[in-house]
């Protein structure tokens, strides 16, 4: 079988990663994924430009394309794809709209009455949006209508001082038509953890994975501007230590009756659904879906996986999906950054990777936003490589991977606090609070 995995980061080479072994491997991608590039056959090219990429497909006669990226989706990359004989894993363009348009999410939970939703407004004016701020008395949450690279979220009393500042961001967000809407959401704050969970769907039956729970701040102690991720972890059992089997469940419900509305009000959806939840004092809540793999927490689940990804692909596209197994096992993933990340004056600059070394520790690299050059690797001003290790506890995984973090040399930081036993008590005690 050959399968086209399409796109160029540490999510994508996680995915290529978990393939290669069982089906002839291409890949289609911006810049030259020095991991990515070893396994696979590959083009480079704009994975945007869709036709491109259905063109290439067809001419190497893939028989299954894996969309890594939530830029493609949008621009309709399956529908491209399908059009010309190319099953896919992914959604269609409008059954993405679970992601890429966050109006048409939450009103698929009004209308067809999904548990976990929570108090929200949509706006396209700041008149409207001032009376609406003037009379809520909570803490809100700002986040443009369309896509921003997991970049345009802010917070009232993490990034925004009060629901003043909330005001002027939201004029912000629509008079800059930022992530392609001229639109805002204005959400009330959840009080609790937050976690992920993502799901294999062939447009009727889901298949979950292990829970994981993401670090998006920049800095050590949560805190810093809100990145793409620099973290994050997995427990045995597939929760965490936070997380109940019953709260587990009733977030994979909501899911379940997500991908039912999908279908009934666009195309059944196929491919990754990934759910950022809050776990509250009643119960989990919908922050927002994704359409694709996290990333980080693909580097957390895949690397786990015991039945074979090329199976799990073919059953999400014949619909036949079942059952999906995983290593009970705990894992941690770090995100190697250039210093100073989110801003940083190190971009072009050459790193060392001691893969060889990494590997004889019993963790794996997975390559995001760097290039490969004749000289060797070099930084973006975006996140490097992820490092992830597995054990039989988070403490074991955690210091694996820490460890494995010294044999990348260069002007890079991570945060070594990710997957600690003191951070992950921190967020316990934070709900056992929040539970009182």
């Amino acid at each position: 079988m050959k399968v086209l995995v399409v796109g160029t980061g540490a999510r994508e080479h996680a995915i290529a990663d978990a393939l290669k072994d069982d089906v002839e491997l291409y890949c289609y991608m911006s810049k030259i994924n020095p991991g990515m590039s070893k396994i696979a056959e590959f083009k480079q090219g704009d994975e945007g430009e869709v036709e491109k990429v259905a063109e290439y497909a067809v001419e190497n006669d893939i028989d299954i394309a894996f969309i890594g990226p939530e830029a493609p989706l949008g621009k309709g990359i399956v529908d491209e794809l399908q059009k010309n004989g190319i099953k896919c894993v992914g959604p269609t363009q409008s059954a993405a709209r679970i992601e890429t348009d966050k109006s048409f999410m939450r009103k698929l939970f009004e209308d067809y009455e999904i548990e976990g939703s929570l108090v929200y407004k949509v706006f396209d004016n700041s008149e409207d949006v001032s009376a609406f701020l003037d009379e809520f008395d909570r803490d809100v949450v700002v986040k443009p209508v369309g896509l921003t690279g997991g970049k345009g979220v802010k917070i009232v009393g993490d990034h925004l001082k009060d629901n003043e500042e909330a005001k002027e961001y939201s004029c912000e967000v629509i008079d800059n038509v930022m992530g392609g809407f001229a639109q805002v959401i204005i959400e009330e704050r959840l009080i609790g953890e937050e976690f992920t969970i993502q799901a294999f769907c062939d447009g009727e039956h889901l298949a979950p994975m292990p829970a994981a729970q993401d670090h998006p701040h920049a800095f050590e102690g949560d805190v810093g501007a809100i990145t793409g991720g620099m973290g994050s972890y997995s427990d045995v059992g597939g929760l965490l230590p936070f997380l109940s089997q019953e709260d587990y469940d009733a977030a994979v419900e909501i899911m379940q009756a997500t991908l039912k509305a999908i279908a009934e009000e666009a195309e059944p959806y196929k491919g990754i659904l990934y759910g950022q939840f809050m776990l509250t004092a009643d119960g989990p809540k919908l922050i927002e879906y994704n359409a694709r793999f996290g990333d980080p927490e693909a580097m957390n689940v895949l690397p786990l996986l015991k039945t074979p990804l090329a199976d799990v692909c073919q059953a999400i596209v014949d619909g036949t999906l079942d059952k999906v197994e995983f290593e009970d096992k705990a894992s941690v993933c770090k995100y190697i950054v250039p210093d100073g990340y989110p801003e940083t004056e190190y971009a072009g600059e050459l790193i060392e990777v001691d893969e060889e070394a990494i590997e004889e520790m019993g963790a794996k690299v997975f390559y995001a936003a760097v290039s490969q050059e004749d000289d060797g690797i070099h930084l973006s001003g975006s996140r490097a490589l992820g490092i992830v290790a597995s054990g039989e506890s988070i403490e074991e995984a955690e210091k694996i991977a820490e460890k494995a973090c010294e044999f990348v040399k260069g002007n890079v930081y991570h945060r070594s606090d990710v997957g600690t036993t003191e951070l992950v008590n921190k967020r316990v005690e934070h709900m056992k609070e929040i539970l009182k």
